[in-house]
């Protein structure tokens, strides 16, 4: 690991300030300092936002509000969320260990970076780390790289749980910056790779996530997430899907489904929520809509079994939401 001058704030105008400046934010750091370790990341100059009061958790008026602060374990373990929002508590759990979960915190988890096997060797070109140097993964380890929103610059998958059920309950943040607050869509936060996969996120410099906000809807309670992974404890998603549906009379009325493991962000599946609104709540219908899920995908030599997989995996949260019901 390289030197850095580490600075610790209490307020929000002075963690903006240094973040300005051109500082790193370290929340949890379980991203962040274990890529410091690798060398995969040299910042000169870190602030530590944990005094921050930025930890809460409350269900207020039509949703439920996190602080970016709050840690994973908390939230997951939080008797507003589970009651409000069963399907964040569900994700959290899903997507890291008891003990990274006592750690992260929701807004570092947002902005992790990509688990890309060439974006952690140094000596493979990476255009992510090194703009302009190319792509490893694309003939290289791509197991668990992406099919959808792919590039020729880039083909690595987002790694956030918390991230896909956040955008499929079309949750916002709240941010403040040098310029001041703003608000906008989870979804909005993520971009495409296209010809800057540097690029990661729409943050301006030195803004800094200060809470999620998550409207409820009349799909809450029920929402499921399924997670398709190598092993059962401590591993990124190779597909993942969260699920959510409003059916009356056997009609479904509202669906909300994104999927994890297949985007280079977060995929919401505005096609498949198209294909299940008006149908009957039955498989076959769940199979129809699921199937149209992989237009457009882009499959290297590593990953096609996750065209296979995704459809798969949709249909069967898709059950699981109904066996909740």
């Amino acid at each position: 690991m390289r030197p850095f001058a580490y600075q610790r704030v209490s307020s929000e105008a002075d963690a903006i300030a240094a973040a300005a400046a051109g500082a790193r934010y370290l929340a949890g750091g379980t991203t962040l300092v274990d890529l410091m370790r690798e060398e995969v990341e040299t910042p000169e100059s870190i602030v530590d936002i944990n005094r921050l009061p930025l930890t809460y958790i409350r269900a207020e008026g039509d949703g439920l509000v996190i602080g970016a602060l709050a840690r994973m374990s908390e939230v997951a373990a939080s008797e507003d969320v589970r009651r409000v929002q069963p399907l964040i508590a569900e994700t959290l759990i899903e997507g890291a260990s008891p003990q990274l979960r006592n750690v992260a915190s929701i807004g570092g988890n947002l902005l992790q970076r990509v688990r890309c096997p060439h974006f952690r060797m140094l000596d493979a070109p990476c255009n992510k780390r090194a703009p302009g140097s190319g792509c490893s993964a694309i003939d290289g380890l791509n197991a668990g790289s992406a099919i959808l929103g792919t590039s020729n610059h880039c083909i690595a998958t987002h790694p956030s749980d918390l991230a896909v059920s956040l955008v499929a309950l079309d949750a916002t943040l709240n941010v403040r910056g040098p310029a001041g607050a703003r608000s906008f869509p989870v979804a909005e936060l993520f971009r495409l790779p296209e010809d800057t996969p540097h690029l990661e996120h729409t943050l301006q410099p030195g803004e800094l996530i200060v809470e999620v906000r998550i409207p409820d809807g009349p799909y809450s309670r029920t929402a499921r997430y399924l997670k398709v992974r190598d092993r059962s404890s401590y591993e990124f998603a190779l597909v993942s899907t969260a699920a959510a549906l409003q059916v009356e009379n056997g009609t479904i009325t509202q669906a909300r489904i994104a999927a994890g493991g297949v985007g280079t962000r977060p995929w919401r599946m505005t096609a498949v929520e198209e294909a299940l609104a008006g149908k009957p709540a039955t498989r076959e219908s769940f199979e129809a809509a699921a199937a149209v899920s992989t237009e457009g995908a882009q499959a290297q030599s590593g990953n096609a079994f996750k065209v296979k997989l995704l459809p798969a995996t949709i249909v069967r949260a898709l059950e699981m939401v109904g066996e909740g019901a």
